[in-house]
């Protein structure tokens, strides 16, 4: 007689039968950098993240190198903005530069370079506007052009964000045009309009100036529409796909791994995690039970690796397990 529970009757057998694990080299860590000096500035709404400038950058990489979290996602704070998102693909912008550091000093990271012009346009938008509406075509040389700055300046990875149409193939162009055959572009192929990325747009500066982003950004109650966006990505030269965010849209994680034989990023977004943290500070639960869970569930469904605020943390809760 089949008896499920004789496998759950002891911590060890528990632990060799466990279909999914975590492991710290699948996590990747977002960070900000911010133009200035002498800036390490807290993130209100995200408890444990700050803002660094470069020349204090160190203190958080010291941090993910004894973690032992091999990847991070850099996003760029710069001084100015203006209509064009100019800072975006300036050689020596902020994001350019600090990868140029990383790379120099911790050069066993792998930089994830996100390619966006929402932080540096004045307008707040990942496109540039016209009459209030958010230009597709014209924005793609742009992000092209972003694109190749940061793989020039050592990026291992190029993430579009932005969800401009072909935007993929415009990029993949231009590395390619560029001699960066070798550089793989991660996609932010099945991105939703999410209110989940509050806190991130008072960590990276990149609130909308008027409107939202409803007309770029996928409606949250599509998911055929994800796996469109998806294959899609994947014909123009997507070579890893981003589900963004995670723990509401396990679902579509799951169909684009049932559907696609490519490595899939879940990102567990700003609001997921300072949900999280706002309800371990006021003790109505576990954080790192409620953490581990999580981030299993995002493997469950089908995710190869996961951007997650709580990389650090998970890491050492992993150490600590092993």
């Amino acid at each position: 007689m089949d008896r499920t529970r004789r496998l759950r009757m002891h911590p060890v057998i528990r632990k060799m039968v466990r279909e999914e694990h975590v492991r710290i080299d699948e996590l990747i860590y977002p960070m900000f950098v911010i133009e200035g000096e002498n800036i390490c500035e807290p993130v209100n709404s995200m408890p444990g993240i700050n803002q660094y400038s470069l020349d204090r950058l160190n203190e958080e990489l010291d941090r993910v190198k004894a973690a032992g979290v091999p990847a991070i996602l850099i996003f760029g704070i710069p001084a100015h903005k203006d209509e064009v998102g100019s800072g975006a693909y300036d050689e020596h912008g902020i994001v350019q530069e600090a990868i140029r550091y990383i790379k120099r000093e911790y050069s066993d990271l792998l930089v994830i370079a996100d390619v966006c012009l929402c932080e540096y346009t004045s307008h707040g938008h990942c496109g540039l506007v016209k009459n209030g509406e958010i230009l597709n075509d014209e924005t793609l040389p742009l992000l092209a052009k972003t694109a190749v700055s940061y793989a020039d300046a050592g990026a291992d990875i190029i993430a579009p964000s932005d969800m401009m149409d072909k935007r993929v193939e415009a990029i993949r162009n231009a590395l390619d045009k560029h001699g960066m055959v070798h550089v793989p572009i991660m996609s932010y192929s099945a991105k939703f309009a999410s209110a989940y990325y509050g806190p991130f747009r008072d960590a990276a500066h990149s609130a909308p100036g008027f409107g939202d982003r409803k007309t770029y950004q996928m409606d949250t109650a599509n998911g055929q529409e994800a796996l469109r966006e998806v294959e899609e990505d994947i014909l123009e030269g997507a070579d890893m796909i981003i589900a963004k965010p995670a723990m509401a849209y396990m679902d579509i994680i799951k169909e684009i791994f049932l559907n696609y034989n490519i490595p899939i990023i879940a990102y567990n977004v700003s609001g997921e995690y300072s949900m999280v943290k706002a309800a371990a500070a006021n003790g109505w639960i576990d954080e790192k039970k409620i953490v581990m869970e999580n981030l299993t569930g995002m493997k469950r469904a089908g995710a190869k690796m996961i951007i997650t605020y709580h990389a650090l943390d998970a890491a050492k809760w992993i150490k600590e397990e092993e």
